[in-house]
């Protein structure tokens, strides 16, 4: 093992008891606990559960910088920003909900927070349909949730709890990835493609309000056109402009949606701006610490993107020079750089207000 690797994967396993083991991580967190819904950006492991998926990360060389170089069913080489989000609000990384035996009372590890994301999930409930937990299923888990709080603290507690608690959203990613990779003659056209998503997500966000939630962290879309497996398909290798395009129509669409939703009732929000952010990360990598923006670390192929991350794919020495670790998935260090930004920021890129904000609002 090198050096740089040995030290990396001891400052993992450090920060993972430190942040996500700590005894006392939830009595001194800013929050009661951390609720999770998306794709396979904050997925720590559902997938892991579904017997007939192909959408699962639960394989070498994924998880090469976690602690014990365990791969977990994360998509990312370490930790994601399911597990960073946790460290920063000072919690523990919320567990999978299919990891939670349906079979016992489970009112302990609900409060404690609970990740229901899934790799390949999307707003619409035919992305990746019978390979992946929809984002409509991942809410209903979560009224299964409230209907098992209720019975065992009552109502009046339930809602508090939810309430205090941080509700963390990373969705749409997947839809706009098949967006910039679909043939324009038979696509609708990228403002009605959108408003079709973000009509179908405010019903969504308001069914996660209804249920009980009060502070909502929105992880927008990052520049989907510039994920390795989206390069890779130019000829010059360059960002796809239409995958751009529809990534940031969408962020303008969800922070609308949530400014409006703020106004109308009892909640506040903090929304991230990841396709300003990543972009600049791209366009300047050695002021962020990066020196390869194109190509992913883990991979075959032109840009290591015809293959994704497979036991036999090669990935490279650095993970921390990467902002990519797959074809669409970014690097441990590309996580954290976001996570940081996310939680103290400031507009343009992180608006109302930040996530440590949002812990006292």
């Amino acid at each position: 093992m090198e050096s740089n690797e040995y030290y990396s994967s001891i400052l993992s396993a450090i920060l993972f008891l430190v942040f996500t083991m700590h005894p006392g991580a939830n009595a001194q967190g800013l929050v009661p606990a951390l609720y999770v819904f998306g794709d396979s950006l904050v997925d720590v492991g559902n997938n892991n559960y579904l017997a007939l998926s192909l959408l699962k990360a639960d394989f070498p060389h994924n998880g090469i910088d976690y602690p014990g170089k365990k791969a977990t069913g994360r998509f990312s080489n370490g930790f994601n920003f399911a597990d960073f989000l946790a460290q920063n609000l000072g919690v523990p990384t919320a567990a999978p909900y299919l990891s939670l035996s349906p079979d016992s009372n489970n009112t302990d590890s609900y409060l404690a927070g609970v990740n229901f994301a899934s790799g390949g999930a999307g707003i619409f409930n035919t992305t990746n349909l019978g390979q992946c937990i929809s984002f409509d299923e991942q809410i209903d888990y979560f009224a299964t949730l409230y209907a098992v709080l209720v019975e065992q603290l009552g109502t009046e507690k339930t809602i508090d709890h939810l309430a205090r608690s941080i509700f963390a959203l990373v969705i749409g990613s997947n839809e706009l990835i098949n967006y910039a990779k679909s043939d324009p003659a038979d696509s609708a056209s990228p403002e009605d493609f959108v408003g079709s998503l973000l009509a179908t997500l405010q019903v969504q966000i308001k069914r996660i309000y209804n249920i009980g939630a009060r502070r909502l962290v929105f992880i927008g879309s990052g520049p989907v056109g510039c994920c390795p497996g989206v390069r890779e398909r130019n000829e010059t290798k360059e960002c796809n402009a239409v995958g751009n395009y529809v990534s940031n129509l969408y962020n303008t669409g969800v922070s609308s949606l949530l400014n409006k939703m703020q106004k109308s009732e009892d909640m506040s929000y903090s929304f991230f701006d990841t396709y300003n952010a990543v972009l600049q990360y791209i366009k300047q990598p050695s002021t962020y610490g990066f020196s390869e923006v194109a190509e992913a670390c883990c991979g075959l192929g032109d840009l290591n993107a015809k293959i994704g991350c497979l036991p036999v794919s090669t990935y490279c020495d650095n993970r921390n020079d990467h902002i990519f670790w797959d074809y669409y998935h970014p690097t441990e260090a590309t996580s954290r750089l976001v996570t940081t930004t996310a939680f103290d920021g400031s507009a343009p890129l992180v608006y109302p207000i930040n996530i440590n904000q949002l812990t006292t609002s």
